[in-house]
Order: C-alpha cells, then structure tokens, then sequence
C-alpha cells in the first residue's frame, strides 16, 4: 500500500510539473507546420528537442497551418491563447497574404492585432520576418518587407527579419515546389530563430 501510494504521489507531482511548464506557442504557416515532411524532421520539433537538450523546461505547442493567413491566424489566435496559455508566442504568418497579393495594409493590421492579443495574454512575442521574390514588384515586395521591421520597432517585440536567410536562394535545400524548406533546411530554419529565441528563455 505504502508503495502504490508513493507511486501515487509521484505520477501527480510528475503531472502537476508537466502542467506548470511554461508553453511556447509556434503560431504559424506551412512552413512551420513541417508541410511535405514527416512531423519529426520539422524545425519547430527540432526546437523541443533542442530546449529539452539544454535543459529549458518548455512545452512547445505547434498551432501551425498549412495555407494560413493572418486573417485565419487572427480568428484562430483567441482560442489558442485561452487554451494554451504561452509564456512565448512565436508568430510567423504574412507568407500566404504576400503570395496571393493580399493588401499589406491589411496583413499589417492583422499582425499587429495578434501582437496585441498576445501581449494582453501575457506572453512575449517573437515575430518571425518573410519576403517576397522578386516578380512581385519592387514596391510590394518593399511594403511587404517593412511591416515585420516597422511592427518590431512599433511594439518593442523581438524580430528574425527573414526567416528563409540562408534557404530561399539555395535549391539544395528546397523541396520541389521551391518553396518549402526540405529536411536540410530545417535545421537552418532553426538556427535562424534560435539567437533570437534564447533571451526570451529562462531555465
């Protein structure tokens, strides 16, 4: 009996610890989500690995979509911050908009919206940057660019102003729609994020 109890009495502690790590919530697109790669080859599961490596106590929950906007990611984002509670909520969205030509102004407002709502829940931000290539129009893709760096300055949030450093240009490491980072461009995807991701951390 004095053995099942302390069983007992360890399983909940073991519980009630999970329950209180703090949550980093990666909040993003098709590139995060891991799209055309099994789950474990994807960078935001290289990021659990490497925390639980380093000795961080963090739960990392990916509520990343395939095809999001920031307008899906804006009506989504509510419920996962009621739900998940973040102590760190990576944003990467923008993506998608740029690539069907959505109004910046609007992308803009989306993001800074999710910002806020983030902010008001408590959690730091990190805001991860995207570009567009070339043929979209050196205009739009000027637009589309500074709202990352203008929203980073705006709300004194951390920024990794181009996620794709290192990949975009580098068909090795593209899977075949020259889009999505394959399985070697993940875990570059990861050290892109990481110098700005660790001074947000605490052990």
């Amino acid at each position: 009996m004095k053995r099942f109890l302390a069983l007992f009495v360890l399983i909940v502690a073991s519980a009630s610890a999970h329950a209180e790590a703090p949550v980093i919530l990666v909040f993003g697109d098709s590139i995060s989500a891991g799209y055309g790669l099994p789950l474990e080859q994807g960078w935001v599961e290289l990021l659990r690995t490497r925390l639980k490596a380093q000795g961080y106590g963090y739960q990392v929950v990916n509520a990343s979509v395939s095809g999001e906007t920031t307008a899906g990611g804006l009506a989504r984002l509510p419920r996962a911050l009621d739900l998940h509670h973040p102590s760190i909520v990576i944003l990467e969205l923008g993506g998608n908009d740029g690539l069907r030509g959505l109004p910046v102004a609007q992308m803009r407002t989306n993001l800074t919206q999710m910002i806020s709502l983030s902010a008001a829940a408590g959690a730091k931000v990190l805001l991860l940057g995207m570009r567009m290539p070339p043929n979209y129009g050196p205009e739009y893709t000027k637009q589309f660019a500074m709202v990352f760096s203008d929203l980073a300055s705006e709300k004194k949030i951390s920024l990794v102003p181009f996620l794709l450093t290192d990949i975009a240009l580098s068909p090795a490491l593209l899977q075949a729609d020259d889009i999505h980072p394959n399985a070697q461009g993940q875990p570059i995807l990861l050290d892109n994020v990481w110098p700005t991701l660790k001074p947000l951390l605490h052990k």
